[in-house]
């Protein structure tokens, strides 16, 4: 049996999300290996390289000596938690499938290293940065959208998808409703039901021929009203990552999605009340995650 010891003083992360968590958790001292895809922020290129998410070089792994190695379901394999097992080296996996999950997740991978009050700050400060775009969008109605992650073949998000429930939280809904996580769409299917906006991510080349506006000169993609009407939304790669960059990535979208709920910041209830304190705290690797197996939010080899 292996045990997580309860002081962790070297990490090794195999997902771009978890990296960038521990970053915003300010333990990124204690963090001596990442992927090759773990890109922010910046100064994470500069961490050692164990190999991809998927296929990761256990032996770079095990030359680090970490206490700990940080998984997560959607992008890492099973086998790999289990090859590290047999070497004896430890694993905490995630596995959040909603913005609030993610959340909650932070607060307890902060509590595993040791940083509970950092922890608790930051999760505050996202669900009060939550909480204030939910009170700007209360009164307007969700836009149906198309989600676009690749465009030949049309490749989109599924309904159970963290990505979703963002969205979801951005004041959309996506007109793909599929039990799969990235399910293949028709294009007629997208035309039939006419999405109001097309979002798409700055990263995922490929996603368009070459940007947006030559959607227009493709078949099929010319009968949307969306394209004829330019109302395309595009947002960074944080969208994709289930940490805390997510929630500033779903203020970005509520504020192109629906301009006119930004234009000046709503009175709380707490500010119409005086007798009331309100002082608040203030290269991608999209590609690995289409095949990766499972694994549960816990020790993963305890």
């Amino acid at each position: 049996m292996i045990r997580v010891p309860q002081s962790i003083h070297r990490i090794v992360s195999l997902a771009p999300n978890l990296t960038e968590t521990i970053y915003a958790l300010g333990l990124q001292d204690r963090l001596v290996g990442d992927t090759d895809y773990c890109d922010f922020p910046p100064e994470a290129q500069h961490k050692t390289k164990v190999g991809g998410a998927v296929n990761p070089s256990l032996e770079a792994i095990a030359a680090l000596h970490p206490d700990l190695v940080l998984v997560t379901k959607n992008l890492n394999r099973l086998e790999t938690v289990q090859a590290l097992a047999d070497l004896g080296i430890p694993s905490y996996a995630t596995d959040p499938h909603t913005v609030d999950a993610i959340i909650a997740s932070i607060a307890r991978l902060a509590d595993l290293l040791g940083a509970p009050e950092t922890g608790a700050t930051l999760s505050t400060d996202l669900e009060r940065q939550l909480a204030d775009i939910h009170e700007r969008l209360a009164s307007v109605p969700p836009r149906r959208v198309l989600f676009i992650v690749w465009t030949e073949p049309l490749i989109s998000i599924g309904k159970d998808t963290f990505i979703a429930d963002a969205l979801r939280h951005a004041g959309a809904i996506s007109v793909i409703d599929s039990s799969r996580d990235w399910p293949q769409v028709n294009l007629e299917e997208v035309v039939r039901l006419q999405p109001e906006f097309l979002i798409f991510v700055e990263s995922h080349f490929g996603a368009a021929p070459h940007s947006a506006e030559a959607l227009a000169d493709l078949p099929g993609w010319r009968l949307l009203n969306a394209v004829r009407n330019r109302r395309y939304a595009t947002i960074s790669d944080a969208i994709n990552r289930p940490a805390p960059r997510l929630v500033s990535a779903v203020e970005d979208l509520a504020r192109q999605l629906h301009p006119e709920a930004f234009t000046e910041k709503p009175q709380s209830k707490d500010q119409a009340n005086p007798t009331v304190s309100n002082t608040l705290p203030r290269g991608s690797f999209f590609a690995e995650t289409f095949n990766a197996p499972i694994c549960q939010e816990q020790a993963c080899a305890r």
